[in-house]
């Protein structure tokens, strides 16, 4: 079975795929306008406490944490 964490469990270069969002209203419509969506692979490429930049889909995108526990992923195996 597949363990869906949070988008904010991803530390620095790891890469995951994007099974649910949580999120809803203008959030959601944001995310799906740039590309997360599910299905999407993202990678973690900086991590701070209160935002972080992910990989999705050729974009850097900044999102703040509170915003990536709500979308769930399953951790890509390195």
């Amino acid at each position: 079975m597949e363990k869906l964490v949070g988008m904010d469990t991803l530390g620095e270069n790891q890469t995951g795929q994007v099974k649910k969002i949580l999120l809803t209203g203008k959030m959601r419509n944001r995310l799906n306008d740039l590309g997360l969506i599910e299905g999407t692979y993202t990678e973690c490429l900086y991590r701070n406490k209160g935002i972080s930049a992910y990989m999705i889909r050729g974009a850097v995108i900044a999102i703040r944490t509170e915003d990536t526990s709500q979308i769930k992923i399953i951790i890509s195996e390195s």
